[in-house]
């Protein structure tokens, strides 16, 4: 076996975003492209000769033609040994538990998360360091660098892995290890959570409708769920991993999970619903009659997760993202723990959970988890949420309930405008931040500004600033508009409007959300001018 030196040029849009390099196939097709990129994160990296490297993915198209490269060229490169889920599947939880169990120095993660797959759809690369987490961004911003300047890779002659066949094989003076991809994470979930009681709960005849979505948790959960819980074969659903996600949209919201909140609302309705997405760090969760949004669980699993053998002994802080509602600040707060706001992008917990500040951290976004990974699971967070079915007994309509009743109620939505133009994008935000300055004591309609301001975050851990995280209307009373653009598509820009209006306990807790943050959305309007810079009228998708 040869190692090789390629000589190349550099892609002028190589720069990661919060969430790795994404990009559509195409892109990634192009010669030297994933191997530019791959190079330019092994060339910002010291101190791996001999180490351990883990790769996986979620399956999607051109998952295991990268995979293929990545072994090469981590071989090539000096890593000793290579960790890869049989057929390429790797969770993103799941990848970051491998990484923190075998001690490896670092994994890279092909996904591009709750994306479309497909010839013609997106995929992305990864790197997270040794604590299982994303790359910070001194590491993220190296790799950018590296790869403006790049002009060869280092990649072995070798045949292809049979990824399909556990064990050892050899590429060149690496070992390459494929390993079950749902054995470690199966084992780390029943040290957190009663199975029995879960089980017992099942066999009393509760029953789950849980959406893979054609992506990779299908494989984890039907294990899990199916085979050591119990629940009857076809409680997953869509539970194959596909390429292409069965040509669905992979992302656990009410669009593209429509038909699974269809059959909860219904009148024959199973107990509970949940979905996960691309690469399993989503989730949502449905009960019977009810949706429960991503921030009122946050809130609720962390004033419940004592129940679970895992958080017996309490939570050392929580950790939500700026534009996730302030439900779990109220639960912080009784609890007599910390709650830190941090900016969009689950890398941000990472140093809290490392310090052990915070236990558990959520995203508007669907995404929860705690300090067993560094990456947020939908899985965990259905077992959680079984956990304490099974220890209250009750519906999730009654937790729900009985969690507003006692914490107030925060009316909760996000709009999002897709796939627009990303100068007209740029000139939102633009607007609103030139008009600031002059908001604070403003009034619209009925709703008075209390302040308004451009989002900042100082980490308590290391000290480090990050400036422009989104724009905050902070109104009379605890509700708020937020505005900030998402960096996780691949083409043009999204912008994210966030509503939300705060009920206090013993207030009007059981209106529609629409009815509620009806007036909010007229006024998110009348300081933006969505549709005069737009031309856009109405959001592409609200959850």
């Amino acid at each position: 076996m040869t190692i090789r030196e390629v000589a190349t040029t550099p892609f002028p849009d190589q720069k990661p975003g919060t969430s790795g390099l994404r990009k559509k196939v195409p892109v990634f097709q192009q010669t030297g492209y994933a191997e530019n990129f791959i190079q330019s994160i092994f060339d910002s990296l010291e101190g791996f000769a001999g180490r351990t490297l883990v790769i996986g993915g979620d399956g999607r198209f051109h998952n295991r033609a990268v995979i293929q490269t990545a072994i090469r060229m981590a071989a090539a490169n000096g890593f000793g040994t290579i960790l890869v889920g049989r057929g390429g599947i790797l969770s993103t939880p799941a990848a970051s538990h491998v990484i923190r169990l075998h001690g490896a120095f670092g994994g890279i993660i092909l996904s591009a998360s709750h994306n479309p797959g497909g010839p013609t759809e997106d995929f992305g690369i990864k790197y997270n360091i040794a604590n299982g987490g994303p790359a910070p961004e001194r590491i993220t911003d190296a790799i950018f660098a590296r790869s403006r300047t790049i002009d060869r890779y280092r990649i072995l002659d070798a045949a292809d892995v049979d990824l399909d066949c556990d064990g050892e094989t050899r590429v060149g003076d690496a070992i390459v290890w494929v390993i079950d991809p749902v054995a470690d994470y199966t084992a780390l979930m029943e040290e957190l959570f009663d199975f029995a009681a879960i089980r017992a709960l099942i066999g009393s005849g509760f029953r789950i409708a849980f959406d893979a979505m054609s992506a990779v948790t299908g494989p984890y959960a039907t294990e899990i769920l199916e085979q050591r819980l119990g629940a009857p074969k076809g409680t997953v659903r869509n539970g194959l991993p596909l390429p292409d996600f069965g040509g669905h949209h992979p992302d656990p919201n009410l669009v593209h999970a429509r038909a699974l909140y269809d059959e909860m609302m219904g009148p024959e309705a199973p107990d509970f619903g949940a979905a996960s997405d691309g690469d399993g760090d989503r989730n949502l969760i449905i009960g019977k009659g009810i949706f429960v949004t991503p921030s009122d669980s946050l809130a609720m699993l962390a004033a419940n997760a004592h129940l679970a053998p895992g958080y017996a002994r309490g939570l050392a802080g929580i950790a939500r993202s700026m534009p996730t509602s302030g439900a779990a600040d109220r639960v912080a707060e009784a609890l007599g723990i910390p709650l830190f706001e941090t900016p969009t992008g689950w890398k941000f917990f990472g140093n809290l959970l490392d310090a052990g500040q915070a236990t558990i951290c959520g995203e508007e976004s669907a995404g929860t988890g705690s300090n067993h990974v560094r990456e947020t699971d939908g899985l965990w967070a259905v077992l959680l949420w079984l956990n304490i079915l099974a220890a209250r007994r009750q519906s999730v309509q009654t937790i729900a309930t009985e969690h507003w009743a006692r914490f107030g109620r925060n009316y909760y939505a996000r709009h999002d405008y897709e796939g627009v133009d990303t100068i007209a994008a740029d000139a939102v935000i633009a607007s609103v931040r030139g008009r600031l300055a002059d908001l604070p004591g403003a009034t619209i309609d009925a709703l008075r500004i209390e302040a308004a301001d451009d989002f900042a975050y100082h980490d308590p851990v290391d000290g480090s600033q990050s400036h422009g995280q989104g724009i905050r209307i902070l109104f009379e009373g605890g509700s708020r508009i937020v505005f900030r653009l998402s960096g996780t598509g691949t083409s043009g820009a999204t912008i994210r409007v966030y509503i939300e209006r705060f009920e206090p306990a013993g207030g009007d807790l059981g209106r529609a959300t629409g009815d509620a943050i009806a007036d909010l959305v007229a006024a998110a309007e009348a300081i933006a001018d969505i549709a005069g810079h737009t031309g856009r009228t109405v959001p592409d998708v609200v959850t």
